[in-house]
């Protein structure tokens, strides 16, 4: 016999029942019912939504690439003027 016994519950549970009336208890739990929906559709609507950053490069991947680009053409015209 633990300190929450079953009867305790369900004395618990008649004392509840009581003070709020079960009309309260239903639309509190009507309530609780819609918030978990609304989470749990939230969730699945973050799962199938495309991952934009996957689908496009970083600008600042881009202007690194550019850059890098752009040193290298600019190193090579430097070498070829140097042996000309």
């Amino acid at each position: 016999m633990g300190i929450m016994d079953w009867k305790h519950w369900i004395v618990i549970l008649v004392v509840v029942v009581l003070v709020f009336g079960t009309k309260k208890l239903k639309g509190l739990g009507a309530d609780v019912g819609e918030t978990i929906k609304g989470f749990r559709k939230a969730m699945n609507d973050d799962d199938t939504a495309p991952d934009k950053t996957q689908a496009q490069p970083s600008i600042r991947a881009q202007s690194h690439q550019t850059a890098s680009t752009s040193s290298y053409q600019n190193a090579e015209t430097s070498i070829r003027a140097a042996t000309e």
